[in-house]
């Protein structure tokens, strides 16, 4: 009988989530949805060393803002397995580990840190490097070389010591890889890495794997700087006796730099300007702030379809997918052995297509307290009404890339400019442009309708009765109506003002740009 899907996304509370992280528990969650099965959340927080205070709350809060739901799990709800916080799970590991032990696949180990110190040394000083493993596992002191007398005599005396795993001495360990396939990896390339350490504590490795066989899980989903570990994760299995039940590995490439040399760091985002968290984190010792993506103002489906295309390659062209077409179409398969280069402006390219893709009603319900709180536009002007942010919101969206972008490139829109770009007016300004203006503003007072078809219409009709182009006349009047030579549509912007504000901001234009021009003159005098 087929198993159940059961994946977990595992992490240590070391500090923040990185973004390739969350690429983890994406793949795992995308994983477990098509198939129909259970996808976990475990606090991996058995180096109390390293323990970051927050950090647990950090990841827990960015799955929630990704929209990444564990069935179960820290900050989730308890399933059947819990708790899944492993330091809560400190019992279960010591049984297994004296299990390993008593069937002569691992043993205790007595050296001192100092101890082991001193050989790295006098390695070094040799030229090579120290390793515990097969080759000086015999002339170190554990429980392979005392009597075992004298193990339970140290042991009750309160000695120090930690469990190692006994790697064989002359095999061939094989990892089968749903993504790279088949890994071979000699037992002499590995060492008797530690399974229990001596305040009490499980290594991520004894603990990942008792966890992993107790919430069977049947899939392990993981980065790929775990590989070098999982011949010893297979070697636990069949030492355990769980060979039947061990999940199936895929290990996931890295995501790289934007440049491709190397893995993507918190620097390279300080560097280059760009978060590679996915929200702010605030380094409780330093008081460093990182940014994330969420206070970017970045739309989480954005976030997860960029994150979903690093290092994953759908059945077909198609690059903008809703959570439920990702599902669909996801598999391991499909993901890549080689790392994924990260592009910050291909990032920005998604949240604009998926800002592209939002109900007007949205953006305007999120543009109104913004246009208030920026330009502290009271109540019942005709600028907050839904009418008229839902023409902003039409007019700016090919020039926005973000939400809170609407207000800052869209100022023109609501307060009347101040200030006039000086370069075009110098370029384009002719002798007798102020009586064309001034004539066309008046044309402007006839007008019974002003829609964008009426006033390109008057534009032509005025410019070519003064002996003009438009093309000669509509730049400047562009920068007489916003203050700047680009913007949005020209026509559809003076609609959206409507025929009064048209005036007033021609006939001021006009004004001051002339009353420039004479200080001007009468300096040069």
């Amino acid at each position: 009988m087929e198993r159940k899907v059961r994946v977990r996304f595992a992490p240590s509370p070391t500090g923040p989530l990185h973004i390739g992280g969350v690429r983890t528990a994406l793949y795992n969650y995308l994983f477990a949805k098509k198939h129909g099965g259970d996808f976990i959340l475990r606090i991996e927080d058995t180096d109390q060393n390293r323990y970051v205070p927050g950090a647990e709350e950090y990841i827990i809060e960015s799955l929630k803002w990704c929209g990444i739901t564990p069935n179960e799990g820290v900050g989730f709800g308890d399933g059947p397995h819990a708790s899944y916080r492993q330091s809560e799970r400190m019992a279960i590991y010591r049984q297994y580990a004296e299990k390993l032990v008593d069937n002569g696949f691992a043993y205790y180990a007595f050296d001192s840190e100092v101890e082991l110190d001193a050989l790295r040394k006098q390695m070094e000083a040799e030229k090579s490097a120290f390793s515990y493993n097969s080759k000086t596992r015999k002339q170190l002191v554990n429980s392979l070389t005392l009597s075992a007398d004298e193990v339970e005599k140290r042991i009750h005396a309160g000695d120090s010591f930690v469990v190692r795993l006994q790697i064989p001495e002359n095999e061939e360990v094989v990892v089968h890889d749903l993504i790279r396939g088949e890994v071979r990896v000699h037992s002499s390339q590995l060492d008797d890495k530690v399974l229990f350490k001596s305040d009490g504590m499980p290594t991520y490795h004894l603990a990942n794997v008792v966890d992993d066989f107790l919430m069977q899980i049947t899939h392990v989903i993981r980065g790929e700087e775990w590989l070098p570990s999982a011949p010893l994760h297979v070697l636990l299995y069949r030492y355990l006796g769980w060979e039947n039940v061990m999940p199936k590995f895929s290990h996931l490439p890295l995501l790289l730099k934007p440049d491709g040399n190397g893995k993507l760091s918190k620097r390279d985002g300080d560097r280059l300007g760009f978060p590679v968290f996915p929200l702010n984190w605030k380094d409780p010792v330093t008081g460093e702030l990182s940014s994330g993506y969420r206070e970017r103002n970045y739309i989480p489906a954005a976030f997860n379809n960029m994150l979903a295309l690093l290092g994953w390659h759908p059945s077909g062209d198609q690059e903008i997918f809703s959570m439920e077409e990702l599902i669909h179409d996801f598999s391991l398969e499909r993901v890549s052995k080689s790392g994924a280069k990260f592009d910050p402006e291909k990032t920005k390219w998604f949240n604009q297509e998926y800002l592209r893709h939002e109900p007007i009603e949205k953006l305007v319900s999120l543009l109104k307290p913004m246009i208030v709180e920026t330009y502290k536009i009271a109540e019942g002007d005709k600028r907050l009404t839904n009418e008229y942010l839902s023409k902003v919101v039409t007019l700016l969206l090919d020039r926005v890339q973000f939400e809170n972008e609407f207000a800052e490139k869209g100022s023109y829109l609501f307060i009347a400019p101040t200030q006039y770009d000086q370069d075009i007016i110098t370029k384009k300004w002719k002798p007798g442009f102020e009586n064309f203006f001034n004539a066309l503003s008046a044309e402007y007072g006839m007008m019974t309708s002003f829609t964008t078809a009426d006033i390109d219409a008057k534009n032509k009709e005025t410019a070519a009765a003064n002996q003009l182009k438009p093309g000669e006349i509509l730049q400047l009047l562009r920068v007489l109506m916003s203050g700047s030579g680009t913007g949005v549509d020209l026509l559809g912007m003076m609609e959206l003002f409507g025929k009064e504000e048209v005036i007033t901001r021609l006939n001021t234009g006009v004004n001051k740009i002339m009353q420039s021009m004479a200080a001007k003159s009468d300096h040069s005098k």
